[in-house]
């Protein structure tokens, strides 16, 4: 029996590009708005990505039904896996540490024109690296605090991702 295989979304490379709205949103006092817009797409490809890969995976747990038979619990495990990764990763890898680093930015550019006397270039400039800095260390408890509220919420109506609902 050999290893599972790597999941691509989530044990190589490609799982930085959730962070590029971040990253987009870091650099948002420097570039154009539409490269922040385009940021977020990026960060939407990925999270849609992996929605529809765990939804692949959770077909595959079972062997497939008999040909023209319609399998119930494979249909509900994986639109549970499909759901639910994208509502964790449109959480924890978008919308959350998206606006938050949007208003770490946004407040330091503001706090550094009132406290400093630098021009408004370098201000600029370190309002981008206060975001990219902030971003390895913002990751983990926002990820940590969506497990929590989907494992308080949504979860409870359907149980882990990729099983089926438990019964009432």
């Amino acid at each position: 029996m050999g290893a599972e295989e790597p999941d691509l979304y989530r044990d190589t490379w490609v799982r930085y590009l959730g962070y590029a709205n971040e990253v987009g949103e870091s650099f948002r006092p420097l570039v154009p708005v539409q490269v922040v817009w385009a940021s977020y797409g990026v960060a939407t490809a990925y999270v849609t990505a992996d929605a529809i890969d765990k939804g692949r995976r959770a077909a595959t747990v079972t062997t497939p039904p008999p040909a023209h038979a319609q399998d119930p619990a494979q249909a509900t495990r994986v639109g549970v896996a499909v759901v639910d990764t994208f509502i964790w990763q449109s959480l924890a890898s978008v919308a959350i540490p998206g606006f938050t680093i949007n208003r770490l930015c946004a407040a330091s550019l503001a706090l550094l024109g009132t406290v400093t006397r630098w021009p408004l270039p370098l201000r600029r400039w370190a309002t981008t690296a206060l975001g990219l800095a902030a971003i390895p260390v913002i990751i983990t408890p926002i990820d940590r605090t969506v497990d929590f509220l989907m494992d308080s919420s949504l979860r409870k109506l359907y149980g882990a991702p990729g099983e089926p609902p438990a019964p009432p």
